[in-house]
């Protein structure tokens, strides 16, 4: 555990992540433009798609890709149930507010899932590439869950808005680029990526360290900025990814993953989304408050993740798993 929480700590994607909150708490004037941001995000994007085609080009598909898949949905579908009783009971939000913020906590967050596979693979437990894929399936699920939550079946406007919303989510650049990257990498296979493996592979930490850096800033800035918060949601935004990791990195144990796969899927359960989802929601539910689920979603859950609940989850998968190899 100790050991997990130094090579986590001395990591350069994390180092620069908490450069980033320092310096928007002291007011330092640095940020990266955003042209320059969403070039390094359509960059991180493919790179982890690609990457991820490959590996399962090489493993194939069995048993063990499909129960993960399997227990992703399954875990994107039924994880907003948990957050939504807890933020309607502990949290004192309304329903609206209640099913927004709950499908953020069954979605995923991409920065978190490709943060926690550069640091399991520093720990020499790199998650299998069908993780990629897993991610990808964990979008739609959570934010169903959560409108179905908010308004319920029997609403003709939430029949309405579950169209718009499914056309909004599978368009969504990220998933689009992720699921396209990762066909691109099955296709090719290990000796079609071989041409452009530098590119994909020599930049990416570099690029990585820089995109943590910006998201430092923005999740800083945008918490010193919240007027909507309280000291209830901001004990939940930190519970409920300790609850949603136990809870993925025992499912991925319990189905045979290897100790890094069942970390990826502890990291994908107790992440929350602050791209897809958010842009779901204001179009489904414009009437929740974007003050609530960005701030918790963006300024604490994701900084907790990367500073703290990756290197618990990690540890936890090598005590359920045993430590079991790396997926090939």
């Amino acid at each position: 555990m100790f050991e997990t929480a130094i090579q986590t700590f001395t990591s350069p994607v994390v180092l620069f992540f908490v450069l980033g909150l320092i310096a928007a708490f002291v007011r330092s004037d640095l940020s990266i433009p955003e042209p320059i941001a969403k070039a390094m995000s359509l960059y991180l994007m493919a790179a982890i798609g690609i990457k991820g085609g490959v590996a399962v080009a090489e493993s194939g598909i069995d048993g063990t890709v499909l129960s993960a898949l399997g227990a992703g949905v399954a875990a994107g579908f039924i994880l907003p149930f948990f957050a939504y009783a807890v933020l309607k009971t502990f949290g004192k939000l309304d329903r609206i507010n209640s099913g927004a913020v709950a499908a953020h906590y069954g979605s995923i967050s991409v920065v978190t899932f490709v943060t926690a596979v550069d640091i399991l693979t520093v720990q020499s437990r790199e998650p299998g590439g069908y993780m990629v894929a897993v991610m990808a399936a964990m979008e739609a699920p959570a934010i169903l869950s959560g409108l179905l939550l908010a308004r319920g079946m029997g609403s003709a406007n939430a029949t309405q808005s579950t169209g718009e919303m499914l056309h909004e989510v599978f368009t969504n650049s990220s998933i689009v680029l992720l699921l396209g990257a990762f066909a691109i990498g099955m296709a090719a296979g290990a000796q079609g990526f071989a041409p452009v493996s530098p590119f994909f592979e020599t930049g990416f930490k570099g690029v990585l360290c820089l995109f943590l850096l910006d998201m430092g800033l923005i999740a800083a800035r945008r918490m010193m900025d919240s007027r909507s918060m309280t000291w209830r949601l901001v004990v939940i935004a930190i519970v409920i990814p300790i609850v949603n990791g136990v809870v993925g990195t025992g499912l991925g144990a319990a189905i045979g993953l290897d100790a890094g796969s069942a970390a990826a899927l502890g990291v994908l359960c107790a992440s929350a989304s602050y791209i897809a989802v958010p842009a779901a929601m204001r179009l489904a539910l414009p009437e929740a408050d974007p003050g609530i689920y960005l701030t918790m979603s963006l300024s604490i859950t994701f900084p907790f993740n990367v500073l703290i609940n990756i290197a618990l989850i990690s540890a936890l998968a090598v005590y359920l798993t045993g430590g079991t190899g790396v997926t090939p």
